[in-house]
């Protein structure tokens, strides 16, 4: 049971698969730190949160574990989750645990029972809990005006999930949510190095050969690049390292990356002429950490024939659009997942 005694401003919280986010009214994002707890398994007592619990990630002892609570862009541990949201409101909200106000965004596809076990994680830390689907946070945060009778199409590439969007009138009017993102291209390396190499690496450093030599189409022009990487070989299994290029990582990110057009391509194919239209005429605003894979703004181009452009600090795109619902309440309501009139 957890015990609070100050209060905060409102809150918005981007609580994502590869990291939380929150945003203080008035302060603006306070808080930026990995979804991961490490924990004692005997006990249950909490060790770290964060970017230290993110570093333990395949290096703890057996009486150690850690725990990423959020997969998917759902709530996969609930005991975790709660001592996640715990702390990291104490951290980001000068001591204080709680708030008059919560909005949190939710995938567009969520299911009840995943918005409900969202809810109850925010009802730790506050009796007014709100829920806005990313898409909709996401376009709010990268400026495009959702509350105007136009169409603007939203692509937030997360940690756990994929949400893509036609937006008009502040809400969905064509969506569909993939489980495909961050984590599946990270684990498209790791496959593709086993593969072909025979050499096993762990979830760490394929993110590392991501961000370092990822890329999503020729026109990133980083060809040349590589990097060297350590695994165990599967047929000695001894420690070994390897030069890999930016082509061949290229290569082994292709399926998922093919994934997410495919499911634009679905949301465009059921969109309304006139919004269709404007969506022509607009293009595409990319959002979410995979928005900073070199080169997928020309993939996407390429694939759907439309405008695509990357947002304006894309990270930080569904808890400013959070953010920016909770400084313009009234405007923006009727916007949230659980509106009722």
């Amino acid at each position: 049971m957890f015990r609070f005694f100050r209060q905060s401003p409102p809150i918005g919280i981007d609580l994502g698969t590869a990291n939380t986010l929150i945003y203080v009214s008035g302060k603006g994002v306070v808080l930026d730190e990995p979804s991961v707890v490490a924990v004692n398994k005997k006990s249950g007592t909490l060790l770290e949160v964060g970017e230290n619990a993110k570093r333990m990630i395949g290096k703890t002892p057996d009486t150690i574990e850690t725990v990423r609570p959020v997969r998917d862009g759902v709530i996969a541990h609930k005991a975790a989750t709660d001592l996640m949201m715990q702390t990291f409101m104490a951290r980001g909200n000068s001591g204080r645990q709680t708030a008059p106000r919560m909005l949190v965004g939710v995938p567009c596809s969520i299911t009840d029972v995943e918005r409900h076990a969202v809810r109850e994680a925010g009802i730790i830390a506050s009796k007014e809990v709100h829920l806005i689907d990313e898409t909709v946070a996401a376009a709010i945060g990268a400026g495009l005006p959702i509350t105007e009778p136009v169409g603007s199409m939203i692509v937030d590439i997360g940690g756990g999930t994929t949400d893509v969007a036609i937006l008009s009138l502040g809400s969905p009017v064509a969506s569909e949510s993939v489980r495909v993102a961050g984590d599946e291209i990270t684990e498209s390396i790791i496959r593709y190095m086993k593969r072909k190499y025979g050499l096993v690496i762990g979830e760490s450093t394929a993110e590392l050969v991501k961000v370092k030599i990822g890329s999503a189409h020729a026109k990133a022009l980083n060809d040349d690049a590589h990097l060297d990487v350590s695994g165990y070989n599967t047929s000695t299994g001894l420690p070994e390292s390897i030069t890999v290029t930016a082509l061949e990582v290229r290569e082994a990110i292709h399926e998922p990356l093919q994934t997410i057009i495919d499911t634009i391509k679905r949301v465009l194919d059921i969109v309304p002429p006139e919004l269709a239209s404007d969506v022509h005429a607009r293009g595409i605003v990319l959002a979410g950490g995979g928005a900073l894979i070199p080169g997928i703004s020309e993939l996407i181009a390429e694939a759907t024939g439309l405008f695509t452009v990357v947002a304006d600090d894309p990270l930080h795109c569904v808890v400013n659009g959070c953010g920016e619902v909770l400084e313009h309440w009234n405007e923006f309501k009727h916007c949230l997942a659980d509106f009722e009139g």
